[in-house]
């Protein structure tokens, strides 16, 4: 008697094995696409905040957040909640965007500065520091900020410029 096997053959096997390839590298082509847009709205989040800061001192003639005249003239008539909240006289004005990057306090220019580009109508989000999305966030949801590369408050050591633009939750 003559028994005959049942099974794939080889072809049939090398035409799934295909397939699957096919698959998986769709898959990882796609998950690289993700990845890399990703990394283009981490790069666009830090460049578009010096327009902030070009913007606003082409209207104005003054840096946000340290502006003295935000409240009183530059600004007027908006009045959200918090905008008389400024930083002591003898810091205003002087073209540095006083305190960390990450401040959360309410009369830190750099904390200030979100509510003067938004009142300025130059970046979207809420102008109410006591917002719970007020500081802004990156591609990755982590915080982001500025401050001035003075000496006195140098977040990054070496690091040359103007300013400082960090943020949080930055993957390696």
């Amino acid at each position: 008697m003559k028994s005959q096997q049942s099974g794939f053959t080889l072809v049939e096997i090398a035409i799934v094995l295909v397939i699957i390839g096919l698959l998986l590298g769709g898959i990882l082509k796609g998950q690289e696409l993700i990845n890399s847009a990703k990394v283009k709205n981490l790069a666009n989040d830090f460049r578009i905040i010096p327009t902030y800061i070009y913007g606003y001192q082409d209207k104005f003639k003054s840096i946000p957040g340290d502006d003295s005249l935000v409240a009183s003239t530059h600004l007027a008539g908006t009045s959200p909640v918090g905008v008389l909240a400024t930083t002591p006289s003898g810091k205003q004005g002087n073209g540095v965007i006083d305190g960390n990057w990450n401040s959360t306090t309410p009369t830190d220019e750099s904390y200030l500065f979100w509510q003067h580009v938004r009142l300025a109508n130059l970046a979207a989000g809420p102008t109410d520091p006591n917002a719970a999305d007020y500081v802004p966030k990156n591609a990755l949801g982590g915080d982001v900020g500025i401050s001035s590369a003075a000496l006195a408050q140098l977040q990054i050591a070496g690091m040359n410029g103007s300013y400082q633009i960090c943020s949080k939750g930055i993957l390696g």
